[in-house]
């Protein structure tokens, strides 16, 4: 489950005027067309603080082989820059022993990450976002820009991505029609996973699909739903 919620990437600069106060979006997750889960997920913003939280739970066939529920949650700062994680946790309910805590340091540079009761702490470049903020840093991509470049983190390492513009295209949904822009991850090797985004350009660039194709096989691709924005 976690490499549906693998992650994109962006670094432009927006303040908080232009950030919605409220996100309410649901998702299908499919697989070859079946369904194998649903994600549910808030953003919500309070002048120059910010909160998010998604939880994934398996369905259909899926969840009689594994019936879990996976939280992320993301809490921080809006500045210039976009989000600003200060926290991100991460909880599994059919397997505690693989949650995750971190705070971001900005000041110090640092990463601090909590697993399996160990606490190390890790680089923290300049923008770097979590597994889920990443989703919502897409609201501040300019228009027209051909690849972003940004640090993720899981809680508990670094990694950088680069995105590339593909095109425009108009997207139908169980939750309407939307234009959107589509960015694709460019990956080095065979080994990497892909993933595409389709942003729709009237809704602050919230993802309506997302599409992850792993290196051993699995595609997975997550579609809107249900989508309320103020």
């Amino acid at each position: 489950m976690k490499r549906w919620l693998a992650a994109l990437s962006l670094a432009f600069c927006c303040g908080a005027h232009a950030l919605p106060v409220e996100i309410a979006a649901e998702y299908k997750v499919s697989n070859s067309g079946v369904a194998i889960g649903r994600v549910t997920e808030s953003f919500q913003r309070t002048g120059d603080r910010y909160s998010i939280r998604s939880t994934t739970r398996s369905e259909g066939v899926l969840k009689l082989i594994l019936d879990d529920n996976v939280t992320f949650e993301s809490r921080g700062r809006v500045n210039g820059d976009g989000l600003q994680p200060l926290e991100f946790e991460q909880r599994r309910a059919g397997n505690p022993a693989r949650d995750v805590h971190a705070t971001f340091d900005w000041d110090r540079g640092v990463m601090s990450s909590r697993f399996r009761g160990e606490t190390t702490e890790v680089a923290l470049p300049r923008a770097t976002q979590d597994r889920i903020s990443i989703f919502y840093q897409f609201m501040s991509v300019g228009r027209g820009t051909a690849s972003v470049d940004m640090h993720m983190s899981n809680g508990r390492k670094v990694e950088r991505y680069t995105y590339r513009f593909v095109d425009e295209a108009r997207i139908t949904t169980p939750a309407g029609e939307f234009d959107t822009l589509h960015y694709a991850r460019v990956t080095a090797n065979d080994k990497e996973s892909r993933t595409d985004v389709w942003l729709a350009k009237d809704r602050f660039n919230v993802p309506v699909r997302v599409v992850f194709d792993d290196p051993k096989g699995l595609k997975v691709e997550q579609v809107l739903l249900d989508l309320k924005v103020r």
